[in-house]
């Protein structure tokens, strides 16, 4: 580990020619071992770990191109195993997300900077992706619309700002309200999230860096993959964003399925609205009902661009309004309208 460690750190070079013993390393929480460089490592004075400083990267200023790409790649192999010591967290999410979708409910994403631009993203996927309404799963952003092309900074000190978004929506005891903040300080995410609760929503919170207490006993769940320092100190775009992105593609896909927006691993929610969605629509249903691609064209003109109706359609020899209905009376859960696709290839 030492010879391999030194090789990727550059330690050969000599502008960074560090001996290194056992001895001088230690394990960030949910992390892999870093090397400590003898005189060239300064504690940052705050007592975040996403603002502490990384000494497995303090000589990276000296480093060749490939020394750079090795040193990131593995920094970033902590990232997936942090996301994994939170799994009974993530789980949890999934599940208050899932009560809140079934009860008429939102999921809402708080962030500022990196932090609100994935939120706002992964909110973006989600019609697109399992043919949801726009409204269900949503994201704001410090500084509006403006900070997801160029930086607001400013935007994130304000709670109150954060509040008035909550009021905005309109949020309440059906939601589930998550702030994501991965230094665990933002005013903003903090702002927003208590007016949420005063609003009667569940809350959660994403964090990388150690919960206090009090943000354990505040909300409904807490989320907290530790990650350890970044390659650039403070540089949150990088391991805790990727945990992050992490985090709430699990969210909303295993809510996703939950509420029946996935057959098999199929997502069969989808509405066709552009060449790629047609061919992938088309092929599922290709796929699924053992037909050829002109039924599988003719079946979605009669759905409406609805891949589930039109597999509703299709096997139980009923039009479009009444495979709606079906869908409808069973929840939008396909597997009790039809069986399950398990089953299906086995007959």
């Amino acid at each position: 580990m030492v010879r391999r460690a030194c090789k990727v750190l550059g330690c050969r070079r000599k502008k960074a020619k560090i001996s290194l013993s056992k001895r001088e390393y230690r394990r960030y929480p949910g992390g892999v071992p870093y090397p400590l460089h003898r005189g060239t490592h300064r504690r940052m004075l705050d007592d975040r770990l996403t603002e502490q400083r990384n000494p497995g990267s303090a000589a990276m200023d000296g480093m060749s191109s490939l020394e750079l790409v090795d040193l990131i790649n593995l920094e970033d192999r902590a990232v997936s195993e942090a996301v994994g010591s939170q799994r009974l967290a993530i789980a949890r999410a999934i599940d208050l997300v899932v009560d809140a979708f079934r009860s008429g409910g939102r999921l809402i994403y708080v962030g500022a900077g990196t932090s609100g631009r994935l939120g706002v993203l992964d909110a973006a996927e989600i019609p697109p992706t399992f043919g949801t309404d726009p409204e269900m799963v949503q994201g704001i952003i410090a500084g509006g619309h403006e900070a997801l092309v160029r930086s607001q900074e400013g935007a994130e000190d304000s709670p109150e700002d954060g509040g008035a978004e909550i009021d905005r929506l309109a949020v309440g005891p059906k939601d589930f309200v998550v702030g994501i903040a991965t230094s665990g300080t933002t005013p903003f995410v903090h702002g927003a999230l208590a007016r949420a609760r005063e609003r009667g929503a569940h809350t959660g919170f994403l964090l990388c860096t150690l919960p206090t207490p009090d943000l354990l006993k505040t909300h409904d769940v807490v989320i907290a993959p530790l990650v350890g320092p970044e390659v650039v100190t403070g540089s949150t775009r990088m391991k805790a964003g990727t945990a992050t992105k992490m985090v709430l593609n699990t969210i909303t896909t295993g809510a996703m399925v939950m509420t029946g927006k996935v057959f098999g691993n199929l997502m069969v929610d989808l509405q066709v609205k552009c060449e790629k969605l047609q061919d992938r629509g088309e092929r599922i249903l290709m796929t699924t009902l053992d037909v050829d691609r002109a039924r599988a064209t003719e079946l979605l003109k009669a759905a409406g661009g609805g891949v589930k109706t039109a597999l509703v359609m299709e096997r139980r020899g009923v039009g479009a309004a009444e495979a709606g209905r079906l869908l409808d009376e069973a929840g939008g859960a396909l597997a009790r309208v039809i069986g399950n696709l398990d089953e299906d290839s086995q007959a």
